[in-house]
């Protein structure tokens, strides 16, 4: 759920919808959806290409952040 949590926090911090988002790794928009929602896992060809999608790095996905650190 970590994951997806920090894809949609970078997507929505980028101005992007999941359909961009989704155009800019070429991955369906369900399976965008799916990942936020921790319903799909990824691989790590998946999150290296959703890390460059989202101009991020693949570390920078599966941290914690610190807010999230605290309430958690």
């Amino acid at each position: 759920m970590l994951i997806g949590r920090n894809v949609r926090r970078h997507r929505v911090a980028k101005g992007l919808t999941q359909e961009e988002l989704s155009a800019r790794c070429d991955f369906d928009q369900r399976y965008i959806s799916q990942v936020e929602n921790g319903l799909q896992n990824l691989t790590v060809l998946s999150l290296y290409e959703l890390s460059q999608a989202l101009d991020t790095t693949p570390v920078a996905l599966v941290t914690p952040d610190e807010e999230a650190a605290r309430v958690g």
